[in-house]
Parts: C-alpha cells; structure tokens; sequence
C-alpha cells in the first residue's frame, strides 16, 4: 500500500474507483426491490407495503452485521475479504431470483444482508487507507458515487429489466455483476492489513462523543427521511402523480444522474467546504420533498422531473457529507466511527421504509413525502449547529 502521507498513485486511484464500482454493486442488490415494488408483489400476491419489508429487513439486518464484523473480523485482509462478501451477495441475488414464494426471498436476502454490513463497515474507511488525508474526501465521494448511482441507475436500471423481462432477471443481473466486481477487486485493490482488534467499549466511548453523536443523530434523521420517501418512489409516481409507466424509468434515471453530477460537484468541494455543502443539500432535498408531498401531480412532468433531480443531486451529496465528516473527524478510530455510521445508515433506510409503509396507511402516499421534508428540516437543524472538521491543507 503507498504510504499516504506522500501522493497517491495511479494505481490508488483504481483502487479507488473499484470500490466505488463495488458500492454501487451492493447498493443496487439492497435497493432493487424499490424499482421492482409492484412487480414482486404481483407475482407472489403481496401489497407494497409488505414487499417493503424486503428492504426494511435487510437493512436492519446490515446494520446489527456492520457492527458485529467491526469487533469480529477488524483484523483480517481486506482485498479477500472485500471479494468473499461480494461472492455471498452474488448468491443472495441468484436465491432471490430463483424464489417462489415471499418467504424464500425473504430467507435469500437475510443472507445478503449479513454480507452487506461486513462490507460498509469495512470499505468505509479504505479511501482514508489508499489516500492523503487532504483527499480523503475525493476519494470518499468516488467511493460513495457507488451509492449515488445504485440510487439513480441501479434502481431504474432494474426498473427497465424488469419491464423488459421480470424482476428476476434483474436480480440475477445483478448477481452476475457482484461476481464480476469481486474479481476486480481482487485484481486492483493492494494489500491491506486489519487494523488491532476493536472491542465493544470502542463502539460506547465513540457513540457518546459529542463529536459524533451530533452527526450520527443529523444521519439517523436525514437518511430515514430519504428512504421513506425513496423506498415507495415507484409506486408514488406511478399512482400519485399519475406519470405513465413507460415514463418512470426515466424519471428515476434522472434522478440518478443527478446523483453522479452532485458527487463530481462534491468531491471537488468538499474537502473546503464540508458543512457548506451539507446545509445547502438538506435544504434542497427537503424542499424538493415538500413539493412532491404537497403538489404532487399539479407539478406536472417536467416539474416532477425538476424535483427529482433536486432531491437526487441533494442526497448524494448528504451521503458523501456524512462519511466524509465521519473520517475527517475520527482520526485513528476511523473503523469503528465508520461502522457505527454504516449501522445507523443501514437502520435509516429500514426505519425510513417502516415509517414510510406507516403512514401510507394513515394518510396515502402523497403524505409520506410532506413528513418526509420534515425529517430533513430537523437533520438540517442537527447539522447546522455543529463546528466542521478541520481543513488539512495542501501541500
């Protein structure tokens, strides 16, 4: 591995790059369901709501494993282990597509889910291992581009397979990638040892210091808020503001691509400008979810589309904010910040999912996004209070 305090090589930079790919692999295997909602449940006769138990589960299920794997496997290589998570969750998606009944699917993504909280936990501080301190957050914001790009092409991309053909192909489409992305990683990624094993008073002393309790809290609210809107966007376009089916896959497209600008954008800024681009993030992201809560169809196609790509701008630059927060912060507990982080980020989206399905049953899908915006204010609020991490500068 190059010794970071000098500059990083090419040879980084790829590795860089192949986990940010391998993010968005996994991402996409935890977040298909959400473009293929409608679809799973048709086939094996469930509500939406239920078939969102698919994402609620296994993101719960990753955030207990993110923190487990952070005691457990905190000394062992990352390259093979990185490779043998992905391999397991290339067999959790060719189980899924091979379900017949919601109870299988179900068992096929607990397995998943095991796999893909050992792996956030440990790739979340890799960019810090592979980089100069001064680019951890470039390196951050390609590695975390991955979820930025599961949220606005993995999603779609399933979406349009699964119309094309049926939500099991899109499953084992995207088995056939993690396999690919495990040789890749095993071929680019250099040798790096675990670091000395961490114990669960590391996990306490870390989760009760106000330098991070703030942002895990600003976390908790922001990424619940997300995923409670997000987890139920397919129907939510397709029954509240009343787009064609034919032009959904678009719209979650666009909203995709603007992920990808706003994580080019933010790894170019944000190691200056880290709170800046926070507050201004989560001020877009909750006005774009109040319109979409309160106006819904009155906003037409294109304005529909405009608050997508806000939203989806918005939220890969939150997401690349936390974590970059997280590292900047942390120092020399890197790992075991990095993993609180992931468990409470992967115990968001199955609690956005849950609050979500809740009040879709209360008030409709159109109430889901207006309580959603609200959640956003009061991460904002979190945020804004609190001092950024330090600048290191250039050298």
């Amino acid at each position: 591995m190059t010794d970071v305090s000098q500059r990083a090589g090419w040879r980084e930079w790829i590795a860089v790059a192949t986990l940010g790919v391998a993010s968005f692999a996994i991402v996409t295997t935890e977040l298909a369901p959400i473009g293929l909602l409608s679809q799973i449940g048709g086939d094996l006769d469930r509500p939406p709501q239920q078939v969102g138990l698919v994402v609620t589960l296994y993101a719960w299920i990753a955030a207990g494993a993110a923190l487990v794997s952070v005691v457990t496997l905190g000394r062992a290589p990352r390259r093979p282990l990185l490779a043998g998570l992905l391999v397991v969750l290339a067999v959790s998606a060719g189980a899924s597509a091979m379900a017949e009944s919601f109870g299988a699917l179900m068992v096929a993504r607990v397995v998943g889910a095991i796999a893909h909280g050992a792996f956030w936990a440990m790739i979340g501080t890799l960019g810090a291992q592979l980089v100069p301190p001064r680019q951890v957050g470039l390196a951050t914001s390609i590695i975390f581009g991955g979820v930025s790009a599961a949220s606005v092409i993995g999603v779609p991309l399933a979406n349009a397979i699964g119309l094309a053909s049926d939500w099991r192909t899109a499953f084992a489409a995207i088995g056939v990638l993690a396999v690919v992305v495990a040789l890749a990683v095993l071929a680019s990624v250099p040798t790096i040892r675990g670091g000395g094993g961490i114990g669960a008073g590391t996990l306490v002393r870390i989760a009760r210091d106000q330098r991070f309790s703030r942002i895990f809290v600003a976390t908790l609210l922001a990424i619940t808020a997300h995923f409670m809107a997000f987890t139920y966007v397919e129907p939510y376009l397709g029954e509240t503001a009343r787009m064609a089916p034919a032009a959904i896959a678009p719209l979650l497209f666009a909203f995709g691509a603007a992920g990808i600008a706003a994580n080019v954008l933010t790894g170019a800024l944000i190691d200056g400008k880290l709170k800046a681009i926070l507050v201004l993030s989560l001020v877009a992201a909750s006005g774009s979810l109040l319109a979409l809560g309160t106006l819904g169809p009155q906003l037409g196609i294109v304005g529909i589309a405009a608050m997508l790509v806000l939203w989806g701008g918005a939220v890969a630059a939150i997401l690349v904010g936390f974590q970059t927060w997280i590292l900047k912060e942390a120092g020399a507990d890197a790992l075991p910040a990095s993993a609180i982080y992931v468990a409470l980020f992967n115990g968001s989206i199955g609690l956005g999912a849950m609050v979500g399905a809740f009040i879709l049953d209360l008030g409709g899908l159109a109430s889901v996004y207006a309580v959603a915006a609200g959640f956003t204010v009061a991460g904002l609020a979190a945020i804004a209070m609190m001092r950024a991490p330090a600048i290191v500068p250039a050298e």
